[in-house]
């Protein structure tokens, strides 16, 4: 993860993000707060790039930005896709942090397809070490 860090902003090698797990309750508050959505969801980034450029902040920042994950979704979701709690939590932290480098996969089927590839590419890295 730190080579895409690297390969998009250059320069530092270490970076920093927040993760938090919360409730469907929490999660859906803050899906309806940010996104309008009144409903949970398993996992919502917020990247600190939306203050790049802002009066005398320089990017990169050394943080990232914030990672919030449903226990709730990500349990259901386990049990939906076949996969241990332990590898939806992983996979939805890999899909939070493609967010957080600026990947949208709402975007258009391009950069859907572009950030399948890329959890798909950190999934198997991922698998390699463990």
């Amino acid at each position: 993860m730190t080579k895409l860090c690297i390969k998009k902003w250059g320069g530092k090698k270490k970076y920093e993000l927040s993760i938090l797990f919360v409730s469907d309750t929490q999660i859906q508050k803050l899906n309806r707060t940010y996104r309008g959505k009144n409903k949970p969801t398993d996992v919502l980034s917020f990247s600190l790039n939306m203050l790049q450029g802002q009066e005398g902040l320089k990017w990169p920042l050394a943080a990232l930005g914030d990672i919030v994950v449903s226990v709730d979704t990500a349990k259901r979701n386990a049990q939906k896709f076949g996969k241990t709690f332990e590898e939806e939590l992983q996979f939805l932290l890999i899909h939070g942090f493609l967010h957080l480098l600026g990947y949208d996969h709402e975007k258009s089927k391009k950069e859907e397809k572009r950030m399948q590839y890329q959890e798909k590419i950190l999934w198997n890295t991922l698998k390699s070490k463990i």
